[in-house]
């Protein structure tokens, strides 16, 4: 059985997670909008594997004998000035989660509770791919300056992105 802490804790980032995916659907919305379908597809997935996440701990809390309790989730930004604005917002989330999934395994050191750190390394080092991801991207919009040709490539590039839940959970 979890502690009451961490079982809250995890709580908070379970709303953290769900709100991850709404932020992300609403910069697929505004790629859809701006008509860069491949863009928009970037984010559905993003969402989907925030939604695997979202899962992930709430399977957790429910094995460690906690109780999931969900939270209002805000609204998320919808207007966006460009691609790239996207990106950096995204990364800088990321980021965010990052700062709060390394504050969920401090919690657990500190409260010596091996089975919720064993759980917990995967989203570390799910983070690192999360932050490298975003960053690459925001890179190669700063290199095509957001127009033109380069805008087409990485649509194109990002079409072809797909969901695929990892096996082990």
């Amino acid at each position: 059985m979890l502690v009451e802490k961490l079982q809250d804790a995890i709580n908070e980032q379970i709303n953290k997670e769900l709100y991850s995916e709404y932020f992300y659907l609403s910069m697929a919305a505004w790629f859809e909008a701006m008509n860069l379908p491949g863009f928009a597809n970037f984010f559905v997935v993003q969402a989907q594997e925030e939604r695997f996440h979202v899962m992930k701990f709430w399977r957790y809390l429910n094995d460690r004998g906690g109780r999931v309790i969900l939270k209002q989730i805000d609204q998320p930004k919808v207007d966006f000035s460009s691609a790239e604005e996207i990106f950096e917002l995204a990364y800088k989330h990321e980021q965010f989660v990052t700062k709060s999934i390394n504050e969920l395994m401090d919690l657990a050191i500190e409260q010596s509770d091996h089975a919720t750190r064993s759980m917990l390394n995967w989203f570390i080092d799910e983070q690192v791919e999360e932050e490298a991801s975003m960053d690459g991207i925001l890179q190669k919009l700063k290199l095509v300056d957001g127009r033109g040709h380069g805008m087409l490539m990485l649509d194109k590039e990002l079409a072809a992105r797909t969901f695929t839940p990892p096996t082990s959970n």
